[in-house]
């Protein structure tokens, strides 16, 4: 996902901001960092951090130690220390700002188990070698697919990531159980011709290698920027009183979506001033129970036992004065006295603010060409007229005819 000073060049490539990041060599990323430290100098005598930060493929970050002494900057290739001979990365953050970060992860510089060190910058030699293994890998990725399918094994592998050598590919997969990939893993030995690692990952963190497009019309969170899943449970779409339903909650890693936990913490402060809705109302009339409950508006509506058609609103605060006349064993008359003010406002409160406009005035066909329309009243005029003309003549005494000479009579 690109920053906003980002911009296109003549062959579609992205010229990059040429300030912060590496746009123009790396392509914006996630993982990219800014070293806001770098412009500050060391005190006297002390030195450098030799740790060193390196990203590889898609996600994946690892912790080094610049034991040579390497002149080292952001967007560097390396050659790194790998557990069976070396593998090839991208450093994106060296200095003080590494040992935050290591910090903060919990990873320890003294442990030579996982933090391994840097090798060399990396030669030509080393960049095609690595390029070539990197060209394979797609079509590695639909054999080995079809492979899974005809020994019928419920997983889906969804990449592949060559070490920086060739020597050794990591097949990243997900699966609901456990599978047994011993047969699988020998017929991509005998095919591949190099040494196979099965890796399962989760069904969060392939959607984030792959990417996608979310149904806010974005694009995932966990591809752009989100670096840590936290777990997301039912209770969090309760309290912000969403539908439970599987289709709308779900992401496209089938299970439920990452922002359900953005507004949770809002929700919670405001449901703090309501109420529990397990918690009745005695009055006089009767006993009322909770329905409804509007956030945002800081409203309940209740309704009586044997009466659950008829609804009445109140606010939070007229809700919390009722209970605690209900602990000091005093009931308040009804809940219509408290709900009228808000049924005056309930009548005021939609307007008609586009004007005197239909919302349907889309909805009627559109009319005929105005030509056609004037010709056809033309007509439909004259034909008129000559109609009551007609009428006009038909309605009219017949005149009497005169009397001619053949008709007298001869005295």
């Amino acid at each position: 996902m690109a920053c906003n000073s980002c911009s296109t060049g003549k062959d579609g490539q992205p010229k990059g901001c040429k300030n912060n990041g590496t746009c123009g060599t790396d392509s914006c990323n996630k993982l990219t960092v800014f070293d806001w430290l770098a412009n500050m100098s060391l005190p006297n005598g002390q030195e450098p951090f030799i740790g060193v930060e390196v990203r590889f493929k898609n996600g994946r970050k690892e912790y080094y130690r610049n034991t040579e002494n390497l002149t080292l900057s952001i967007g560097d290739i390396v050659a790194t220390q790998a557990k069976s001979g070396h593998d090839i990365g991208m450093v994106t953050l060296t200095g003080e700002l590494v040992r935050v970060q290591m910090k903060r992860k919990k990873v320890r510089l003294d442990d030579a188990e996982n933090v391994l060190k840097i090798y060399r910058k990396a030669s030509q030699k080393d960049i095609d070698i690595w390029s070539e293994a990197r060209d394979k890998e797609e079509p590695m990725k639909v054999k080995a697919r079809q492979f899974a399918i005809d020994l019928n094994l419920k997983m889906k592998i969804s990449d592949i990531e060559f070490q920086g050598d060739g020597s050794k590919a990591t097949f990243y997969y997900t699966a609901e159980e456990r599978v047994d990939f011993r047969e699988l893993i020998k017929v991509f030995a005998r095919e591949f011709r190099t040494r196979i690692e099965m890796k399962q990952v989760g069904f969060r963190q392939e959607a984030a290698r792959l990417g996608g497009i979310g149904s806010c019309g974005r694009e995932l969170c966990c591809s752009t920027w989100l670096t840590d899943f936290r777990s997301v449970s039912t209770s969090a779409a309760r309290y912000q009183q969403l539908s439970l339903n599987p289709l709308k909650l779900a992401g496209q890693c089938g299970k439920l979506k990452c922002c359900l936990n953005y507004e949770l913490d809002a929700y919670l402060d405001a449901l703090k001033a309501f109420p529990k809705s397990d918690i009745k109302l005695y009055t006089d009339k009767g006993n009322a129970v909770c329905q409804k409950t509007d956030i945002f508006k800081g409203l309940m509506w209740y309704a009586y036992e044997g009466e659950w058609m008829n609804w009445h609103v109140i606010t939070t605060a007229q809700a919390n004065e009722i209970i605690e006349k209900n602990k000091k064993k005093e009931k308040v008359a009804n809940l219509e006295e408290y709900a009228a003010e808000h049924i005056e406002d309930a009548k005021n409160e939609f307007e008609n603010v586009v004007g005197q406009d239909s919302l349907t005035r889309f909805d009627s066909p559109k009319p005929k060409n105005k030509r056609k329309n004037n010709k056809n009243n033309r007509n439909n005029k004259n034909r008129n007229n000559k109609n009551k003309s007609q009428n006009r003549n038909s309605n009219q005494k017949p005149k009497p005819k005169a009397k001619t000479n053949a008709n007298v009579k001869k005295d």
